[in-house]
Protein backbone atom coordinates (compact mmCIF):
# COMPACT_ATOMS: atom_id res chain seq x y z
CA UNK A 1 0.00 0.00 0.00
CA UNK A 2 1.49 3.35 -1.36
CA UNK A 3 2.22 6.05 1.82
CA UNK A 4 0.69 9.40 0.88
CA UNK A 5 1.18 12.20 3.61
CA UNK A 6 1.06 15.28 1.89
CA UNK A 7 -0.21 18.94 2.98
CA UNK A 8 -0.04 21.93 0.34
CA UNK A 9 1.59 24.20 2.40
CA UNK A 10 4.80 22.02 2.72
CA UNK A 11 7.88 23.21 1.13
CA UNK A 12 9.88 19.65 0.55
CA UNK A 13 8.51 16.87 -1.26
CA UNK A 14 10.28 13.44 -1.07
CA UNK A 15 9.54 10.54 -3.52
CA UNK A 16 10.74 6.84 -2.87
CA UNK A 17 9.15 4.22 -5.43
CA UNK A 18 10.95 1.40 -3.22
CA UNK A 19 10.11 2.22 0.08
CA UNK A 20 12.04 -0.52 1.54
CA UNK A 21 15.34 -1.94 2.92
CA UNK A 22 18.42 0.95 2.61
CA UNK A 23 16.06 3.52 0.74
CA UNK A 24 13.08 3.30 3.57
CA UNK A 25 15.96 3.47 6.31
CA UNK A 26 17.28 6.47 4.54
CA UNK A 27 13.83 8.53 4.67
CA UNK A 28 12.96 7.28 8.16
CA UNK A 29 16.32 8.75 9.41
CA UNK A 30 16.04 12.20 7.45
CA UNK A 31 12.68 12.77 9.08
CA UNK A 32 13.79 11.97 12.44
CA UNK A 33 16.86 13.69 11.92
CA UNK A 34 14.98 16.77 10.64
CA UNK A 35 12.46 16.66 13.01
CA UNK A 36 14.91 16.66 15.91
CA UNK A 37 16.34 19.83 14.19
CA UNK A 38 13.04 21.90 14.07
CA UNK A 39 12.84 20.92 10.15
CA UNK A 40 8.87 20.82 9.26
CA UNK A 41 6.84 21.18 6.09
CA UNK A 42 7.92 17.84 4.81
CA UNK A 43 5.57 15.90 2.27
CA UNK A 44 6.25 12.09 1.91
CA UNK A 45 4.69 10.27 -0.86
CA UNK A 46 6.09 6.48 -1.86
CA UNK A 47 5.33 2.85 -3.17
CA UNK A 48 5.93 -0.29 -1.84
CA UNK A 49 9.24 -2.22 -2.26
CA UNK A 50 8.15 -4.64 -4.93
CA UNK A 51 8.35 -5.23 -8.95
CA UNK A 52 11.27 -3.08 -8.90
CA UNK A 53 11.59 -3.35 -12.31
CA UNK A 54 8.09 -2.06 -12.95
CA UNK A 55 8.56 0.75 -10.50
CA UNK A 56 11.27 1.60 -12.47
CA UNK A 57 9.40 1.61 -15.32
CA UNK A 58 6.02 2.85 -14.32
CA UNK A 59 5.96 4.85 -10.98
CA UNK A 60 6.11 8.34 -12.47
CA UNK A 61 2.28 8.12 -14.02
CA UNK A 62 1.26 7.09 -10.30
CA UNK A 63 3.15 10.03 -8.73
CA UNK A 64 2.18 12.13 -11.40
CA UNK A 65 -1.47 11.54 -9.91
CA UNK A 66 -1.05 11.60 -6.53
CA UNK A 67 1.44 14.46 -5.74
CA UNK A 68 -1.31 17.65 -5.32
CA UNK A 69 -1.06 19.63 -7.75
CA UNK A 70 -2.31 23.07 -6.03
CA UNK A 71 1.29 23.23 -3.10
CA UNK A 72 3.84 25.51 -2.31
CA UNK A 73 6.55 23.00 -2.60
CA UNK A 74 9.46 24.26 -3.03
CA UNK A 75 12.23 21.60 -2.88
CA UNK A 76 11.52 17.82 -4.56
CA UNK A 77 13.75 14.70 -3.21
CA UNK A 78 13.76 11.62 -5.47
CA UNK A 79 16.13 8.04 -5.17
CA UNK A 80 16.96 7.39 -8.75
CA UNK A 81 14.38 4.91 -9.25
CA UNK A 82 11.79 7.68 -10.27
CA UNK A 83 12.23 8.71 -14.05
CA UNK A 84 12.53 12.39 -13.41
CA UNK A 85 12.29 13.78 -16.91
CA UNK A 86 9.17 11.67 -16.78
CA UNK A 87 7.65 13.20 -13.65
CA UNK A 88 8.41 16.79 -14.85
CA UNK A 89 7.04 17.12 -18.10
CA UNK A 90 3.77 14.72 -16.88
CA UNK A 91 3.76 17.59 -14.26
CA UNK A 92 5.55 20.72 -15.36
CA UNK A 93 4.59 22.76 -12.26
CA UNK A 94 6.99 20.56 -10.67
CA UNK A 95 9.99 22.02 -13.15
CA UNK A 96 10.61 25.11 -10.95
CA UNK A 97 11.78 23.15 -7.88
CA UNK A 98 15.05 22.75 -6.84
CA UNK A 99 15.16 18.81 -7.71
CA UNK A 100 17.72 16.62 -5.95
CA UNK A 101 18.09 12.93 -7.23
CA UNK A 102 19.88 10.60 -4.67
CA UNK A 103 21.99 7.22 -5.89
CA UNK A 104 22.04 4.29 -3.58
CA UNK A 105 23.30 2.66 -6.37
CA UNK A 106 23.34 3.02 -10.38
CA UNK A 107 22.39 0.80 -13.09
CA UNK A 108 25.16 1.59 -15.42
CA UNK A 109 27.79 -0.79 -13.77
CA UNK A 110 25.00 -2.92 -11.81
CA UNK A 111 25.95 -6.30 -12.24
CA UNK A 112 24.03 -8.38 -14.70
CA UNK A 113 23.30 -12.13 -13.74
CA UNK A 114 25.11 -14.92 -15.90
CA UNK A 115 23.19 -15.64 -19.72
CA UNK A 116 21.08 -12.32 -19.16
CA UNK A 117 21.63 -8.78 -21.25
CA UNK A 118 21.70 -5.50 -19.78
CA UNK A 119 18.44 -3.63 -20.47
CA UNK A 120 19.65 -0.41 -21.70
CA UNK A 121 16.55 1.68 -20.51
CA UNK A 122 17.21 1.61 -16.44
CA UNK A 123 20.53 3.05 -16.70
CA UNK A 124 19.37 5.58 -19.48
CA UNK A 125 16.53 6.48 -16.82
CA UNK A 126 18.87 7.51 -14.68
CA UNK A 127 21.14 9.88 -17.23
CA UNK A 128 17.80 11.40 -18.17
CA UNK A 129 16.50 12.02 -14.33
CA UNK A 130 20.27 13.70 -13.85
CA UNK A 131 20.32 15.69 -16.75
CA UNK A 132 16.49 17.47 -15.63
CA UNK A 133 18.10 17.31 -11.68
CA UNK A 134 19.54 20.23 -10.29
CA UNK A 135 21.76 18.39 -7.73
CA UNK A 136 22.43 14.79 -8.07
CA UNK A 137 23.66 13.13 -5.00
CA UNK A 138 25.97 9.88 -4.43
CA UNK A 139 25.95 7.82 -1.56
CA UNK A 140 29.86 7.32 -2.06
CA UNK A 141 32.81 8.25 -4.35
CA UNK A 142 32.41 5.05 -5.86
CA UNK A 143 28.89 5.26 -6.65
CA UNK A 144 29.65 8.68 -8.20
CA UNK A 145 32.85 7.83 -10.10
CA UNK A 146 31.37 4.66 -11.71
CA UNK A 147 28.83 6.24 -13.32
CA UNK A 148 30.26 9.07 -14.70
CA UNK A 149 33.04 7.17 -16.40
CA UNK A 150 29.97 4.46 -17.32
CA UNK A 151 28.00 7.02 -19.24
CA UNK A 152 30.17 6.97 -22.69
CA UNK A 153 30.43 3.56 -22.89
CA UNK A 154 27.37 2.78 -22.02
CA UNK A 155 25.94 4.48 -25.58
CA UNK A 156 27.84 1.74 -27.35
CA UNK A 157 24.52 0.10 -27.65
CA UNK A 158 22.98 2.36 -29.20
CA UNK A 159 23.60 1.85 -32.69
CA UNK A 160 24.20 5.42 -34.13
CA UNK A 161 23.57 9.10 -32.83
CA UNK A 162 24.92 8.92 -30.23
CA UNK A 163 24.29 12.10 -27.32
CA UNK A 164 28.15 13.60 -26.97
CA UNK A 165 28.96 15.38 -23.43
CA UNK A 166 26.37 13.65 -21.41
CA UNK A 167 28.73 13.29 -18.76
CA UNK A 168 30.31 16.67 -18.62
CA UNK A 169 26.44 18.40 -18.26
CA UNK A 170 25.50 16.11 -15.27
CA UNK A 171 29.16 16.18 -13.51
CA UNK A 172 28.67 20.06 -12.07
CA UNK A 173 25.51 18.60 -10.29
CA UNK A 174 27.25 15.83 -8.19
CA UNK A 175 28.08 15.56 -4.74
CA UNK A 176 28.89 13.07 -2.33
CA UNK A 177 27.00 12.15 0.66
CA UNK A 178 27.63 9.04 2.44
CA UNK A 179 24.48 7.41 3.53
CA UNK A 180 23.59 8.25 7.65
CA UNK A 181 24.22 5.27 9.80
CA UNK A 182 22.34 4.82 12.69
CA UNK A 183 24.90 3.17 15.13
CA UNK A 184 23.61 1.22 18.44
CA UNK A 185 24.69 2.55 21.35
CA UNK A 186 27.08 -0.25 22.81
CA UNK A 187 29.40 -1.52 25.48
CA UNK A 188 32.90 -2.52 24.87
CA UNK A 189 33.15 -5.87 23.61
CA UNK A 190 35.03 -8.13 26.25
CA UNK A 191 34.32 -11.99 25.56
CA UNK A 192 35.88 -13.85 22.66
CA UNK A 193 34.61 -16.96 20.84
CA UNK A 194 36.92 -20.03 21.84
CA UNK A 195 36.57 -20.64 18.42
CA UNK A 196 36.01 -18.17 15.40
CA UNK A 197 32.31 -17.12 14.51
CA UNK A 198 31.92 -15.48 11.31
CA UNK A 199 28.79 -13.65 10.23
CA UNK A 200 27.66 -12.56 6.95
CA UNK A 201 24.73 -10.34 7.04
CA UNK A 202 23.97 -9.36 3.13
CA UNK A 203 20.92 -9.90 1.08
CA UNK A 204 20.29 -13.47 0.05
CA UNK A 205 20.88 -12.57 -3.81
CA UNK A 206 23.10 -13.32 -6.61
CA UNK A 207 25.14 -9.97 -6.57
CA UNK A 208 26.14 -10.49 -3.11
CA UNK A 209 28.32 -13.66 -4.59
CA UNK A 210 27.15 -16.24 -2.02
CA UNK A 211 28.58 -18.70 -3.72
CA UNK A 212 32.77 -17.33 -3.08
CA UNK A 213 31.56 -17.57 0.81
CA UNK A 214 30.31 -21.31 0.98
CA UNK A 215 33.29 -22.28 -1.44
CA UNK A 216 36.05 -20.71 1.43
CA UNK A 217 34.09 -22.45 4.42
CA UNK A 218 33.95 -25.53 2.45
CA UNK A 219 37.37 -25.63 2.08
CA UNK A 220 37.71 -24.49 5.51
CA UNK A 221 35.15 -26.91 6.54
CA UNK A 222 36.97 -30.12 4.85
CA UNK A 223 40.00 -28.88 5.92
CA UNK A 224 38.97 -29.85 10.07
CA UNK A 225 39.08 -26.22 10.63
CA UNK A 226 36.68 -25.32 14.21
CA UNK A 227 34.67 -22.47 12.91
CA UNK A 228 30.86 -21.29 13.66
CA UNK A 229 28.22 -19.47 10.85
CA UNK A 230 25.85 -16.98 11.24
CA UNK A 231 24.07 -16.23 7.83
CA UNK A 232 21.53 -13.49 8.28
CA UNK A 233 19.88 -11.27 5.51
CA UNK A 234 16.87 -10.99 4.27
CA UNK A 235 15.73 -13.68 1.64
CA UNK A 236 13.07 -13.74 -0.97
CA UNK A 237 11.29 -15.73 -3.16
CA UNK A 238 13.84 -16.42 -5.72
CA UNK A 239 16.54 -16.70 -3.25
CA UNK A 240 19.64 -19.07 -4.96
CA UNK A 241 19.51 -22.40 -4.31
CA UNK A 242 22.81 -22.79 -2.94
CA UNK A 243 21.80 -21.45 0.34
CA UNK A 244 19.82 -24.74 0.95
CA UNK A 245 22.46 -26.85 0.25
CA UNK A 246 24.75 -24.42 2.76
CA UNK A 247 22.08 -25.13 5.48
CA UNK A 248 22.53 -28.88 5.74
CA UNK A 249 25.92 -29.08 4.58
CA UNK A 250 26.97 -26.51 7.27
CA UNK A 251 24.58 -27.75 10.26
CA UNK A 252 27.06 -28.51 12.83
CA UNK A 253 28.49 -24.82 12.42
CA UNK A 254 25.31 -22.93 12.34
CA UNK A 255 24.50 -20.69 15.32
CA UNK A 256 21.84 -18.52 13.58
CA UNK A 257 20.06 -18.75 9.86
CA UNK A 258 18.31 -16.47 8.38
CA UNK A 259 16.57 -12.93 8.53
CA UNK A 260 16.08 -11.36 12.21
CA UNK A 261 13.20 -8.65 12.26
CA UNK A 262 14.53 -7.44 15.38
CA UNK A 263 17.51 -5.05 15.17
CA UNK A 264 17.99 -5.89 18.91
CA UNK A 265 18.95 -9.40 18.01
CA UNK A 266 20.44 -8.43 14.84
CA UNK A 267 23.21 -6.02 16.70
CA UNK A 268 23.13 -9.29 19.78
CA UNK A 269 24.46 -11.46 17.30
CA UNK A 270 26.75 -9.64 15.72
CA UNK A 271 28.42 -8.72 18.96
CA UNK A 272 28.93 -12.29 19.53
CA UNK A 273 30.67 -12.26 16.07
CA UNK A 274 34.38 -12.16 15.33
CA UNK A 275 34.84 -11.43 11.69
CA UNK A 276 32.22 -10.03 9.39
CA UNK A 277 32.53 -10.88 5.45
CA UNK A 278 31.81 -8.85 2.36
CA UNK A 279 32.10 -11.26 -0.68
CA UNK A 280 29.78 -9.19 -2.76
CA UNK A 281 30.09 -8.40 -6.85
CA UNK A 282 27.93 -5.13 -6.40
CA UNK A 283 27.97 -2.83 -3.46
CA UNK A 284 28.14 1.35 -3.65
CA UNK A 285 28.11 1.20 0.32
CA UNK A 286 27.28 -1.25 2.76
CA UNK A 287 25.45 -0.37 5.57
CA UNK A 288 25.62 -3.64 7.13
CA UNK A 289 29.15 -4.06 6.82
CA UNK A 290 29.13 -0.61 8.71
CA UNK A 291 27.04 -1.85 11.44
CA UNK A 292 28.88 -4.80 11.69
CA UNK A 293 32.04 -2.96 12.54
CA UNK A 294 30.47 -0.86 15.18
CA UNK A 295 29.37 -4.39 16.97
CA UNK A 296 33.16 -5.01 16.87
CA UNK A 297 33.31 -7.20 14.41
CA UNK A 298 36.64 -7.49 11.86
CA UNK A 299 36.27 -6.65 8.40
CA UNK A 300 36.91 -8.57 5.18
CA UNK A 301 36.08 -7.20 2.09
CA UNK A 302 36.83 -7.50 -1.67
CA UNK A 303 39.52 -5.28 -2.52
CA UNK A 304 36.62 -3.42 -5.30
CA UNK A 305 33.79 -1.26 -5.30
CA UNK A 306 32.94 0.91 -2.81
CA UNK A 307 35.34 -0.87 -0.32
CA UNK A 308 38.70 0.61 -0.39
CA UNK A 309 37.14 3.71 -0.41
CA UNK A 310 36.09 3.24 3.37
CA UNK A 311 38.09 0.21 4.90
CA UNK A 312 42.05 0.07 5.27
CA UNK A 313 44.01 -2.04 2.98
CA UNK A 314 44.75 -5.28 5.81
CA UNK A 315 40.65 -5.42 5.80
CA UNK A 316 40.82 -6.14 2.07
CA UNK A 317 41.48 -9.60 -0.02
CA UNK A 318 42.63 -10.10 -3.41
CA UNK A 319 40.98 -13.06 -4.20
CA UNK A 320 38.76 -16.13 -3.02
CA UNK A 321 42.50 -18.38 -2.10
CA UNK A 322 43.51 -14.96 -0.29
CA UNK A 323 40.29 -14.68 1.89
CA UNK A 324 40.46 -18.59 2.54
CA UNK A 325 44.34 -17.61 3.76
CA UNK A 326 43.09 -15.43 6.11
CA UNK A 327 40.49 -16.74 7.69
CA UNK A 328 42.59 -20.10 8.01
CA UNK A 329 44.69 -17.93 10.21
CA UNK A 330 41.72 -16.79 12.29
CA UNK A 331 40.83 -20.32 12.81
CA UNK A 332 44.19 -21.46 14.03
CA UNK A 333 44.24 -18.42 16.35
CA UNK A 334 40.81 -16.66 16.98
CA UNK A 335 42.43 -14.61 19.85
CA UNK A 336 44.64 -12.63 17.08
CA UNK A 337 41.41 -10.86 15.63
CA UNK A 338 40.96 -8.85 18.33
CA UNK A 339 44.47 -7.30 18.46
CA UNK A 340 44.17 -7.04 14.54
CA UNK A 341 40.40 -5.48 15.32
CA UNK A 342 42.08 -2.94 18.08
CA UNK A 343 44.45 -1.97 15.78
CA UNK A 344 42.58 -1.14 12.98
CA UNK A 345 42.33 2.77 11.94
CA UNK A 346 38.88 2.90 10.85
CA UNK A 347 36.76 6.19 11.58
CA UNK A 348 33.09 5.71 11.67
CA UNK A 349 31.88 9.11 12.75
CA UNK A 350 31.90 9.90 9.40
CA UNK A 351 29.15 7.88 8.43
CA UNK A 352 27.18 8.42 11.55
CA UNK A 353 24.03 10.26 12.00
CA UNK A 354 25.48 13.42 13.77
CA UNK A 355 27.80 13.75 11.36
CA UNK A 356 25.63 13.62 7.96
CA UNK A 357 22.21 14.88 9.14
CA UNK A 358 22.92 18.23 9.49
CA UNK A 359 24.90 18.29 5.65
CA UNK A 360 21.13 16.66 4.65
CA UNK A 361 19.50 19.51 6.30
CA UNK A 362 21.53 21.84 4.44
CA UNK A 363 20.93 20.23 1.14
CA UNK A 364 17.25 19.90 1.79
CA UNK A 365 15.80 22.57 3.41
CA UNK A 366 14.57 26.57 1.81
CA UNK A 367 17.16 28.19 3.95
CA UNK A 368 19.60 26.29 1.34
CA UNK A 369 17.37 28.11 -1.09
CA UNK A 370 18.19 31.43 -0.01
CA UNK A 371 21.59 30.87 0.39
CA UNK A 372 22.52 29.76 -3.12
CA UNK A 373 21.04 32.58 -4.15
CA UNK A 374 22.84 35.26 -2.38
Amino acid sequence: MAIIQCKSTDSLLIIEPFYGGSHKQLITTLLEGLSERGCTGISLVTMPAKKWHWRARTCSLFFADIVPRNHSYRILFASSVLNLAELVALRPDLSSLKKIIYFHENQLVYPIRQGKNRDFQYGYNQILSCLVADVVVFNSDFNQRSFLNAIKPYFKLQPDFRPRDLKEKIEPKCQVIYFPVKFPTLAPKTKENKSLHIVWPHRWEHDKDPGLLFRVLTSLFDGGYKFYISILGESFSSEPEVFKEASQYFKSCILHWGYLPSKEEYYHVLRHSDVVISTAKHEFFGVAMLEAVCCGCYPLCPNDLVYPEFYPAECLYENEDHLLRILVQFCDNPSIVKDVRDAMKFDLDRFSVQHLIPKYEHLLTCDALVSSSL
